[in-house]
């Protein structure tokens, strides 16, 4: 059984996956720890799960074929499958193509 603590109430040694991060640390395979539920009116409350800082790694450096792979990754979230142009931004999931050529489309279609 995981341990809960209400928002901004749990002790010092635990971490999100953010804070971490921002310590330069990963969870490293460990289970989750503890978690924060932070209240809601309408719905369930908002979990945040909580690792323990002592059991975190550092991250791992990022390598040559990374960094490559990344870049690539990047370049096609930014080019549209309808110009095959470099949008510079992350072209929207919703849309599938850059704002220009959604805004064609949707002239074309009135």
């Amino acid at each position: 059984m995981v341990s809960t603590y209400r928002w901004r109430l749990a002790p010092d040694g635990y971490a999100t996956r953010r804070q971490l991060r921002a310590l330069g640390l990963r969870p490293g395979g460990q289970d989750v720890a503890a978690q924060l539920e932070r209240p809601r009116r309408r719905r369930g409350p908002l979990v945040a799960y909580l690792y323990r800082i002592d059991l975190a790694k550092p991250v791992r450096p990022m390598t040559p074929g990374r960094r490559v792979a990344l870049e690539a990754a990047m370049t096609a979230r930014r080019t549209c499958s309808n110009c095959r142009r470099d949008a510079g931004y992350c072209i929207p999931r919703s849309l599938g193509m850059c704002v220009a050529c959604s805004d064609l489309d949707a002239e074309s279609a009135a």
